[in-house]
């Protein structure tokens, strides 16, 4: 047994820290002794000490130390043709046997670009490996670097060759279905394995749901993942729980979908994946401390995942503080480029911060990702409108409305953007009375519906509207715009009743407390002149608070630019 044996056999027990010293130490001596070793006991050594570093997560000097290792195998093949061995075939057979495998240094080099972000340099390693000797793994790094690039018809071919080598890699079918193939096309290349092995027929249900999420279908997705949820077999699993999540989010259905991330939450308390969309719902809905406790909890168990990033950005945006959220959703991305919840994250902080332009960018990219999920061109829509670009908008929301069809969501989208042009007031109007007709608890329609008729001064109309909506469902919208409306009618002592409602689920809806505030100095004439001095003082109070924000956008803006960011 020689010494590099030995340094194989401690890589192997995984002894990387020992590994990369001796290895170090025995390089040396071949570079001032060059006979000290052969060409492929230097080319194991090389192997072995990119390995170690690889460990230490140095990823450009593992790169590199992999690059010298295939230089050195190229030594190796040239003099093993010029010179066979002196002991005969069979020992060269041997040691070739005993050699690291050159297609896995090429993907180990092609796993140190990706994770650099040099994806291009990652292909080119990938490339220039031959079709038949890829393994399922270089095809599946393979087809999520073509997928990330754009090159959507080559990740179609490596997702296929990971199924056609492995029908049960589950994230390869998901791949195949988010690039619009159709799913009886995917679920012909598992029927074989479903037929053959017992206890899988739920695999082609499970396949038909992800192809009804894949193609904007929310209902059918939903009812089908609901149908293999309550098969004894599946019951209670976290995988489908979160995508089920998924699904209600994606059609807008906020309280379903946060029941089923808290069920998910509650069977793996060490869950992550999609806590993004969960904490970006929380805080929505206005629970901000239920939002920093979770991604407290989400930073204890990593902070190697953009999903705690997002959670934490989330509770910054809706506590106002969009420099602090921009910062946190770029610190996400750099994480995960394809986090499509970091992206709307940083996109909005951007919008918010007057950066319309920048935002689009990340809206779009969020969009390429994510080409059904409506979040994504909402966000574009908004930053046109931000823009006066109604014309754009409008293109944007016709599109949709044509791919997507006419559901409550798309028809809403499209009313949102009639509702900035005078000429188009009645289009909307058709088109809210459409999408509630559909769907009389969709939110997002109810309130701008609400906004036409307390534009056409139909106050009656408006409170029956918020009335019936809110007998079903309690949203802190709703109660202060019934707080307006009740208002407009002189109904005084309900309309503080619904604004009380609304700060107890949102304390921090700025306009609830300011229509309160408001009746309070209508109901206290005579105490004018006291409140006014009080509301300059809480003025220069505010002002100071700008100060305070403003030292803080500059400071979240210096480690922007320090980590890279802008």
């Amino acid at each position: 047994m020689n010494v590099i044996d030995h340094v194989r056999d401690m890589a192997a027990a995984g002894l990387h820290s020992n590994v990369r010293i001796l290895s170090s130490l025995l390089l040396t001596m071949s570079t001032n002794n060059p006979e000290l070793f052969s060409p492929a006991q230097k080319y194991q050594l090389l192997v072995y000490h990119a390995d170690s570093i690889f460990h230490d997560k140095e990823y450009r000097n593992a790169a590199c130390k992999y690059n010298m290792a295939l230089q050195q195998k190229k030594v190796l093949s040239k003099t093993s043709k010029v010179r066979p061995s002196s002991t005969g075939g069979s020992t060269s057979a041997v040691q070739a046997q005993n050699l690291p495998s050159e297609i896995e240094v090429k993907y180990k080099i092609a796993e140190c670009y990706t994770i650099l972000k040099l994806d291009k340099d990652a292909i080119s390693v990938l490339d220039g490996i031959p079709s038949r000797q890829r393994t399922p793994k270089i095809n599946m790094m393979l087809a999520n670097l073509y997928r990330k690039a754009g090159q959507e018809r080559s990740a179609v071919t490596s997702y296929k060759e990971v199924l056609r080598q492995c029908p049960l890699a589950l994230d390869a079918i998901i791949g195949l279905l988010s690039l619009s193939v159709k799913g009886a096309e995917v679920a012909s290349m598992t029927m074989d394995v479903i037929q053959s092995i017992p206890n899988l027929d739920w695999l082609s249900v499970w396949i038909k749901a992800h192809a009804f999420l894949h193609g904007g279908d929310n209902q059918r997705a939903s009812n089908t993942i609901c149908s293999l949820e309550k098969k004894s077999l599946l019951r209670d699993n976290v995988d489908l729980l979160v995508t089920l999540a998924d699904v209600y989010f994606r059609a807008g259905d906020t309280k379903n979908s946060i029941l089923k991330f808290e069920q998910a939450q509650m069977l793996d308390p060490y869950l992550i994946k999609g806590m993004d969309v969960y904490g970006y719902l929380m805080a929505r809905e206005g629970h901000l401390e239920d939002v920093e406790v979770l991604g407290g909890r989400l930073f204890n168990i990593s902070d190697q995942h953009a999903e705690p990033w997002v959670i934490s950005g989330c509770h910054s945006f809706y506590g106002k503080r969009y420099s602090r959220a921009l910062y946190l959703g770029a610190k996400a991305i750099q994480l995960n480029s394809n986090s499509v919840q970091a992206l709307l994250l940083k996109g909005a902080a951007l919008r918010n911060m007057g950066r319309v332009q920048e935002a689009i960018i990340h809206f779009r990219e969020a969009m390429r990702l994510a080409p059904c999920r409506l979040d994504c061109y909402e966000g574009l829509i908004d930053c046109y409108l931000a823009s006066n670009g109604i014309r754009e908008a409008m293109g944007m929301a016709n599109n949709i409305y044509k791919t997507l069809g006419a559901n409550a969501q798309t028809l809403t989208i499209l009313a949102t953007v009639c509702l900035e042009d005078p000429m188009t007031q009645e289009k909307a109007k058709t088109l809210l009375d459409k999408a509630l007709a559909q769907r009389p608890d969709y939110i997002k329609a109810v309130v701008k519906k609400a906004e036409l008729l307390s534009r056409e001064q139909k106050y009656d109309e408006g409170i029956a509207l918020l009335r019936n909506t809110l007998a079903n469902q309690s949203d802190c919208v709703l109660h202060r715009m019934l707080g307006d409306f009740l208002v407009a009618v002189n109904d005084y002592q309900e309309a503080m009743d619904q604004y009380s409602i609304a700060l107890s689920l949102d304390p921090n809806d700025q306009k609830s407390l300011e229509g309160m505030q408001k009746m309070e100095k209508e109901e206290s004439p005579t105490d004018a002149t006291v409140e006014l001095d009080g509301d300059d003082m809480e003025g220069s109070g505010e002002e100071g608070d700008l100060e305070g924000s403003d030292s803080e956008a500059a400071q979240w803006a210096d480690q922007e630019q320090w980590f890279g960011m802008q």
